[in-house]
């Protein structure tokens, strides 16, 4: 079983990285990490920092033009939300199983959970307005880079360290929270919580979404420490995409949580 993000998981499985070891991973000092950053990309083919940075940096820009497009469209196509998120998650399945990582289908992703992403913060942001709080969205995004930067700090200075331990404690929270989380979805239908579910149930929905947050933003840190194992472990340079769609996953899911939680806050 994965313990942490598929995708990630898939690329340290394939390049022989063992995520269940019982000890706490020892967490690159700085010298290492600028080792591998400094490091030419492409020599004999192999997996550097750099090139990680660069394929994210590519599937970022991606899932920028697909938002600028989903918030655009939406308001006259408002459907098209709904096409974005099904696309996106069918890629992100077939990326996720195939053998050898596609560029294509990586950027495929990008571009239709963008679509997504524009789509349903177009939607947040007009109940924001309607309820007189308005930039929800702005917040949202600068508090995704803000989480991105800390967690990196945290896991760069070692104050945060990845053991299997961790893993699997993050695993349990992890899956408590998707059961919770579809049932919340069910009890959604039904007008619980005003339509919001559980998340809309007093004191518990703030905790629970708050928890949500926390989660996506501590298994930044397992992405970071996997990356970084899987460079050491000399993995060929193509896996750079698989690197950059797993760490884009964990992004997109730590936003739309940050996005949910100014939502509920604000409605209170």
């Amino acid at each position: 079983m994965a313990r942490t993000n598929p995708a990630l998981s898939r690329a340290a499985a394939d390049n022989g990285v063992d995520l269940g070891q019982n000890r706490t991973t020892e967490t690159p000092s700085s010298a290492v990490l600028d080792e591998m950053f400094n490091a030419p990309s492409g020599v004999s083919g192999r997996l550097t920092l750099d090139d990680v940075i660069i394929k994210t940096g590519i599937t970022f820009a991606f899932t920028v033009i697909g938002a600028v497009i989903g918030w655009n469209l939406t308001p006259s196509m408002p459907w098209l939300v709904w096409v974005g998120m099904l696309l996106g998650a069918g890629l992100s399945f077939a990326n996720i199983f195939m053998k050898k990582i596609n560029p294509l289908l990586v950027i495929a992703y990008a571009f239709f959970q963008g679509i997504f992403l524009g789509g349903i913060s177009y939607f947040y942001n007009e109940q924001a307005i309607a309820g007189n709080y308005p930039g929800i969205v702005q917040q949202a995004v600068i508090g995704t880079f803000v989480a991105f930067a800390v967690m990196l700090v945290l896991y760069k200075t070692g104050i945060i360290k990845v053991s299997a331990r961790s893993r699997k404690i993050f695993m349990i929270a992890l899956v408590s929270y998707a059961v919770i989380g579809f049932a919340s979805l069910i009890a959604a239908l039904f007008g619980v919580g005003g339509g919001w579910g559980f998340y809309g149930v007093g004191t518990f929905g703030l905790v629970f979404c708050a928890l949500g947050v926390g989660l996506a933003a501590y298994s930044l840190v397992n992405d970071f420490e996997i990356i970084s194992q899987v460079i050491r472990h000399g993995a060929p340079e193509r896996e750079s995409w698989r690197l950059a769609f797993g760490l884009m996953m964990t992004l997109i899911w730590l936003y739309l949580e940050i996005l949910r939680l100014l939502a509920i806050m604000n409605r209170r």
